[in-house]
């Protein structure tokens, strides 16, 4: 099958159902199963849900719009690439001084913003622990993969919104 053989409204559609999926997912992997998410599967989660915003806006857009908005998909897909990606680092070679940081909501309650975000992004001993896999890889490690399947279809969806219909 090739990729023109789908719209590239569909292909917008079809990457916020299956953001969409994934954060389904992520909520039942945290309520149901107990997994409890680090900073850095956090800002995963919000580069999804930036994923996942941008597809459903570029689904209904023609042209440079869908041009604009499926490239802006595609910076904030390689964003969350660079965050699953550091994540999975860590997994790999895990820090010899395990550090156990505060979770997300206890840094913006109890720190300015100023200081809070910094330290979102710091990777801390909870972010190099592995609670669950699929096949070998990790949760950041399927992330990272559905993160540049998402870059790669939305560069592909800005060539393809600037060709002229055939």
């Amino acid at each position: 099958m090739k990729l023109s053989a789908i719209s590239p409204q569909r292909w917008m559609l079809l990457i916020a159902l299956s953001g969409i999926g994934m954060l389904v997912f992520g909520l039942y992997l945290q309520h149901v199963v107990g997994l409890n998410p680090c900073p850095m599967c956090i800002v995963q989660r919000y580069a999804l849900i930036g994923v996942v915003v941008l597809a459903l806006v570029g689904w209904r857009l023609l042209g440079k719009g869908l041009a604009a908005t499926s490239l802006l998909l595609t910076l904030t897909a390689g964003f969350g690439a660079f965050t699953a990606a550091r994540q999975s680092w860590l997994q790999w070679y895990p820090p010899e001084v395990v550090n156990c940081g505060r979770d997300f909501y206890g840094m913006v309650e109890n720190f300015p913003l100023n200081r809070a975000i910094p330290m979102i992004f710091k990777g801390s001993g909870d972010c190099s622990k592995i609670d669950w896999t699929l096949l070998g890889g990790s949760i950041a490690n399927w992330s990272f993969v559905c993160f540049v399947v998402f870059a790669l279809l939305g560069l592909w969806v800005a060539v393809q919104s600037h060709q002229p219909a055939a």
